[in-house]
């Protein structure tokens, strides 16, 4: 077979696995619906409760009931909630009023800001110093390695920020402590010093953990490759060192590379605690205070991108994973 049947039957393949694939994220998809949807209603408390007056009248009580479709049986809700889901409408907030859409967008987009600057931070870093430990499985530098992984992966992240907060910001006074910007600002320019500045306690704060994981499923697979025998036969034949590592790094990257993709579904959709420990108005700030206004459509319409942005990173992965190392493709 000639290379270019090769390529065009690989390509072919690959357009078969990838719509296989797709295919198999629509029920996905959908059962993540019915999920966030029914879970919200097993949370106790009444969300007409902090809309009404506390002297307000049954008939009130009622009135909203129906003006917002809560008087409806669940299925019914659910129902109607998908169909305008699909077509990009999640409903309004019950307290700003405005469209569901808008204020996850741009909670979305900011949540986006900091998760980016924690995959620079923690992926490159966490991979460099994974190869490393791999590279010298068992000595005195692995082990120093492996502690700082240990660390990453035990030390709370929220605790983390909190003792952040006090040394660079109570104490050193020379990074802001909440917010993202000075007034008061949700807007975000990476160029712009003094609102970027607000980024860097969140973004070191949100890579620890994504740095310990990756560091350790890192080390292990460059370890386990090192030891494969085809290793040894490279360098028998003479092979220089760095080569026989960028060897193993090309054979153990696919394997990372599912790590790397569940560590960002991780970061966009698990920083609730960073976001409001340091009043970051992204995603996780904007679901602690539905959370506690018992909004909803912002609870369902938040939970529900991440839950689709979690959805479509492991299919982005998934997919990268294939094109990178044909010998994964499942048949």
């Amino acid at each position: 077979m000639t290379s270019s049947c090769w390529h065009a039957e690989f390509k072919k393949l690959m357009w078969a696995y990838a719509g296989r694939r797709i295919i198999y994220a629509v029920p996905i998809a959908i059962g993540v619906t019915v999920i966030c949807f029914g879970l919200v209603f097993l949370a106790p408390g009444d969300p007409m409760v902090n809309l009404l007056p506390p002297d307000a009248s049954p008939a009130d009580a009622a009135y909203l009931r129906k003006l917002y479709g809560f008087d409806q049986p669940v299925p019914v809700q659910y129902a109607k909630w998908l169909l305008r889901a699909v077509t990009g409408d999640l409903g309004t907030s019950l307290q700003t009023g405005r469209p569901v859409i808008s204020e996850v967008g741009r909670a979305l987009s900011n949540t986006i800001v900091i998760s980016l600057g924690a995959v620079l931070l923690a992926f490159s870093l966490a991979f460099v110093l994974g190869t490393l430990a791999g590279y010298y499985a068992g000595r005195p530098a692995d082990r120093a390695l492996t502690a700082v992984s240990v660390v990453g992966v035990s030390v709370p992240n929220y605790w983390l920020g909190m003792v952040l907060i006090i040394v660079f910001s109570v104490e050193l006074g020379v990074l802001p402590a909440t917010g993202m910007g000075s007034a008061g600002s949700d807007t975000f320019s990476l160029f712009n010093w003094e609102q970027a500045k607000y980024a860097i306690l969140p973004v070191i704060t949100l890579s620890m953990v994504p740095l310990g994981i990756i560091m350790r499923n890192t080390r292990a697979a460059i370890a386990e490759v090192l030891a494969n025998d085809f290793v040894q036969t490279l360098r028998a034949k003479g092979l220089p060192e760095t080569m026989v590592i960028r060897h193993a790094v090309r054979n153990a990257f696919p394997q990372v590379l599912a790590v790397m993709g569940l560590q960002f579904g991780y970061l966009v959709g698990g920083s609730i605690l960073i976001e409001t420990i340091f009043t970051w108005p992204g995603t996780g700030f904007l679901l602690s205070k539905a959370i506690l206004t018992r909004d909803i459509p912002v609870l369902q319409g938040a939970i529900l991108v991440l839950a689709m942005c979690f959805v479509a990173t492991n299919l982005a992965v998934d997919l990268l994973q294939t094109a990178i190392d044909p010998r994964i493709r499942r048949a």
